[in-house]
This record gives C-alpha cells, structure tokens and sequence, in this order.
C-alpha cells in the first residue's frame, strides 16, 4: 500500500515532531504515547532547516510506532531523510518564490532515486494569514493568503489539483495567533481531491473539530503539543475523530 493509499484510509490528528527541539529519547516515548492514544500519522520537520540529529528522531520514532504512517515536512531538499514512510513534497503555490515552487524540488531528485522506498507525496501547501508574522512566512519570503477570502484558497488548490497534485496542506504557521478559518478549509475541501492537512495556531480541541467539521482530514498539531505535551492530546485525537 502507497503512502497516498494509507493517507486515504485513515483520518485524524497529525502531531508534528520537531527534530532540532526533540532529543532521540524523547521521539522514542512520544512515538509510543503515539501509537498508544490512535495517533495515524506523525510529521517530522521545521521551517528553519535540517536539525542534525533528524535521522536519529525518525528512527526513534518508527521503532517506536511501527504501524503510525511516518512523514517528513521538510524545508528544503537538505533536510530529506531515509528513515521515513514518505514525504509531504511541498511545493508553496500560496507564495511565488521560485525557490518553495520547484527549485527544492529538482534538488531533491539524487534522494529520490538513491532512496526509491520512500514514496514522495506532491502537496499543494497554502500559507494562510493566521494574525502574525511565522516562521513559514520569514523563512519563504512570500506573503500567506488573506485569512477572509476564501475564493482565493479555492483558486489556488484548484489550480494545483490541476497540475496533478495529489494532497493540500493548509496551513497558518507555526505560531499562528489564530487558526486556518473554517471558510477557508471548506474552500480548500471542495477544490482538493486528495486528502487535506490543516495546521496552524490549533490550540484546543473545539478548534480541531470546526477543522475536521469543515473538511479537514487531518488537523495538524505542533507548538500546542511542545507546549502542553500529552495533557490535552486524548481529546484532540477523539475530537479529529481518529
């Protein structure tokens, strides 16, 4: 079974792991808190670049949650690595830097054909005015589209469904002072033709369910989890429905 094929059978709350803020002893417990609370997928990846140690977190965390389908969310073409089911191949078709479009792609091809088991995901990732200046938005130099046009995500993923794009990220940054708007997940919802990640500025578990009640396959959780470890995770998971 395909990545994409796993991706469409299961629905639910996404915990992003960040490699350069978890040590390998820490991604072996969470992965198997995990496995345990009905997490399906776990993303491994910032938007700063390449923690040094990301490998061993990937690892880490596949011993330790074997049947979790495992991601990476990377940055750029240097932080792609082996120890994963796949990775969300992000091209950034909110923005217009060429760099976030193609350029990391065509990059990341010598990975692609020295590591042929790890199946690569085109993703359509929006960045979405989420109320502040985040990481994605600084790292990328391209500005989020405006939290109150929803046509404009619509526009933007239809275009990339278009293109043969096969899923959409959805997405407010890191940090966000607020979450992807669930206008905006429904336009992106009736565009899409694969699965839909949302994420960004999710802070509790009424906002995961507007998520995944407005079209959301999986809501994506990362700075929240840092935060509040595994105190509110049980209910984000039973409110996303996994």
């Amino acid at each position: 079974m395909t990545v994409l094929d796993r991706l469409a059978a299961a629905r639910g709350l996404v915990v992003l792991v960040d490699p350069a803020r978890t040590s390998p002893d820490d991604a072996g417990a969470l992965g198997e808190r995990a496995a345990g609370e009905g997490v399906p997928v776990l993303l491994v990846g910032n938007s700063f670049g390449r923690a040094a140690h990301a490998s061993a977190v990937a690892r880490a965390l596949r011993a330790a949650a074997p049947d979790v389908l495992l991601l990476l969310f990377p940055s750029s073409a240097a932080d792609l690595v082996p120890e994963v089911d796949g990775v969300l191949f992000l091209s950034l078709i909110s923005g217009r830097n060429a760099q976030y479009l193609i350029e990391e792609h065509v990059r990341a091809v010598p990975f692609f054909e020295r590591h042929p088991g790890v199946d690569a995901v085109s993703t359509a990732y929006c960045l979405v005015d989420g109320g502040c200046v985040t990481a994605v938005e600084s790292a990328s130099q391209t500005r989020p589209l405006p939290a109150d046009k929803p046509e404009f995500v619509h526009a933007h993923v239809s275009a990339a469904m278009r293109l043969g794009m096969q899923a959409t990220y959805l997405d407010a940054g890191s940090g966000a002072l607020r979450p992807v708007a669930p206008s905006l997940v429904s336009a992106g919802r009736a565009a899409a033709r694969g699965p839909l990640f949302v994420g960004g500025g999710v802070r509790d578990a009424d906002q995961v369910r507007r998520a995944r009640d407005a079209g959301a396959d999986y809501v994506v959780v990362g700075s929240l989890f840092e935060q509040m470890g595994w105190r509110t995770v049980g209910d984000l998971v039973h409110a996303a429905g996994s």
